[in-house]
């Protein structure tokens, strides 16, 4: 009987780490979602919207109200309505699983390109499956901000200073998320160069729906995206399912609603720059990869729009400082992983207890409580400990891959 297990076990083991496996999982969960809505009639919000912003620029409609077919606000700006055109032209089904497709294989890819091990790319594409499936099953954008900042860190380490900027500037004007790339400029090698790139992306991108949506719906249109994010802000701070952040847990828990929220945002920037003043850590690869956890755990506990689907975006933060530091994690490290684990990705789902959920993780924004706790100890580390051995642990985890 033993036998028998060790033998399942070694077999369950061969199978998680088989990419192929890893490959089809993540294609099932793209396809999966795309055919229940489909043959069962069901009405999907986020694509409806996307799709729609298209055809409401096409013919000069306000793109920040709310239309009855698409039930919820648009939130993105102008030019996210134009990069949607491709999929928008074709049949609505057809454009539909295309969007899946991207929204699941984009930031697999992503994962796949980075500076990670073999096994490190194993553990975190399977880490974050629950909150990628949670994302993919109403069509959230958010895997392709987790696709856009860890590529963005990957071109910069390249030297690819022209396509990282690309990358920061699509985000930045698409979702506003896309800033948090700039947390790899400091890492640039021709800071110069990546700035002016930069510049001058944020000026084509910015001006390149003008061209086919014209110069005066779009300038409208800029300012009206400025009013309904302040406006959908106001709403967020005590919504159900809205603000699912740090600021929304103290707001939530504190029941406070006179102040602002940049009385905690101005201390999470100033904890989330002073790593930065290391300088003699830039040139070890784990201090570098502690700046992307940091990134994409900050830009989801710090806003106010943070929602469920947002955590796509900070769990691999919490696997990437999990994996990448060149010390030997302790229990208390597994301890908190395993927490994130449990509560920020499994407790929406149907496997943990409703009550709970219901009645103290979701009102209460808790969901980004491990998330919290984790980013809060990674900027202690990135404050005080020596990332110098970084690359002889990369070396020897590459060699173990290797045997």
């Amino acid at each position: 009987m033993i036998m028998k297990l060790s033998i399942l076990t070694c077999k369950i083991k061969h199978y998680l780490a088989d990419f192929r496996v890893v490959f089809f999982v993540w294609l099932i969960m793209a396809i999966v979602p795309w055919l229940r809505i489909w043959l069962k009639g069901k009405f999907d919000l986020d694509y409806s919207i996307f799709f729609h912003s298209f055809w409401h620029a096409w013919q000069q409609m306000p793109l920040y109200i709310i239309y009855p077919e698409d039930g919820n606000y648009f939130l993105y700006g102008p030019l996210f309505p134009l990069l949607m055109a491709p999929m928008a032209v074709l049949p609505y089904q057809l454009g539909r699983l295309i969007w899946m497709l991207l929204i699941t294989f984009v930031p697999y890819y992503s994962i796949r390109k980075s500076f990670f091990t073999r096994s490190q790319q194993l553990f975190i594409l399977w880490f974050v499956a629950v909150e990628a499936y949670t994302c993919i099953l109403d069509s959230e954008s958010n895997s392709l901000i987790l696709a856009c900042i860890l590529f963005t860190y990957y071109l910069t380490q390249k030297q690819k200073d022209c396509w990282a900027a690309f990358l920061i500037a699509l985000g930045t004007v698409t979702k506003i998320y896309g800033i948090a790339g700039l947390a790899f400029f400091p890492f640039s090698h021709n800071k110069r160069q990546f700035l002016g790139w930069f510049v001058a992306w944020m000026v084509i991108l910015t001006v390149l729906p003008m061209f086919v949506f014209g110069f005066d719906y779009v300038c409208g249109q800029y300012g009206a995206w400025y009013d309904v994010l302040v406006h959908k802000n106001d709403l967020n701070q005590f919504a159900a399912g809205q603000n699912i952040s740090l600021l929304g847990m103290v707001r939530k828990i504190s029941g406070i609603a006179s102040y602002n929220d940049i009385w905690l945002i101005l201390p999470g920037a100033i904890l989330f720059a002073l790593p930065y003043l290391r300088l003699d850590q830039y040139r070890h690869q784990g201090f570098r990869l502690a700046a992307v956890a940091s990134a994409l755990m900050t830009i989801v506990l710090f806003s106010t729009g943070s929602e469920s689907y947002s955590y796509i975006i900070a769990m691999p933060g919490v696997a990437i400082w999990y994996l990448t530091s060149p010390w030997q994690r302790n229990r208390c490290d597994l301890a908190l992983i395993i927490f994130a684990f449990i509560i920020t990705s499994m407790s929406p789902s149907d496997l943990f207890p409703k009550v709970v959920w219901s009645q103290l993780i979701k009102p209460y924004s808790l969901k980004a409580l491990p998330v919290a706790i984790i980013w809060f100890k990674l900027i202690y580390e990135m404050l005080t400990k020596d990332y110098a051995l970084a690359t002889a642990q990369i070396m020897r985890t590459q060699a173990n891959v290797m045997q």
